[in-house]
C-alpha cells in the first residue's frame, strides 16, 4: 500500500472512531480526528470545531443507539481529498438502516479539515 493510500485510509479510521467512540470518549476521538477549526456538514448538520462536531456525535448516539458506523467499500483519495461509503449499523440485528458518502479534506499532518457528508439511505422518519 502507497503511504498517499494509507494516509486517506489512516484518517478515514480516525474518524470513525470518532464516530463510534463511547460517551466519555467523543471529545477525545474527535480532537485526535479533526483540525481545531474543522467543519463537518451534512443535509442535517453544518457545524465547526471540534465542540460543535462532538455534539453533532453524540446526537446521532441518541438518535440511533446501539448502532455503529462501518465502513462500506473501499477509501479512494488524492492530493488532500478522500470520499468514502459508510453505513450505520445496528448492533442487535445487524441492519444498516442508515448510509452515505463522505468526502473528507485533510491537513498536511492527515487530520481531517472538512467533511462534505451525503445521505443515500435515511428510514421515514429519522
Amino acid at each position: 500500500m502507497s503511504a498517499p493510500t494509507r494516509r486517506y485510509e489512516d484518517a478515514v479510521a480516525r474518524y470513525l472512531e470518532a464516530w463510534n467512540a463511547a460517551p466519555d470518549a467523543v471529545a477525545k476521538a474527535v480532537a485526535a480526528a479533526w483540525t481545531e477549526d474543522g467543519r463537518y456538514t451534512d443535509p442535517l448538520a453544518d457545524v465547526r470545531g471540534h465542540e460543535q462536531i462532538a455534539a453533532v456525535v453524540a446526537a446521532v448516539h441518541e438518535q440511533f443507539p446501539g448502532f455503529s458506523f462501518r465502513l462500506s467499500g473501499a477509501v479512494d483519495g488524492h492530493h488532500d481529498t478522500a470520499r468514502f461509503s459508510w453505513e450505520l449499523v445496528n448492533g442487535a440485528d445487524g441492519a444498516a438502516p442508515v448510509a452515505g458518502f463522505d468526502v473528507i479534506t485533510l491537513d498536511d499532518e492527515g487530520r481531517i479539515r472538512s467533511v462534505f457528508g451525503f445521505l443515500d439511505r435515511v428510514p421515514a422518519g429519522a
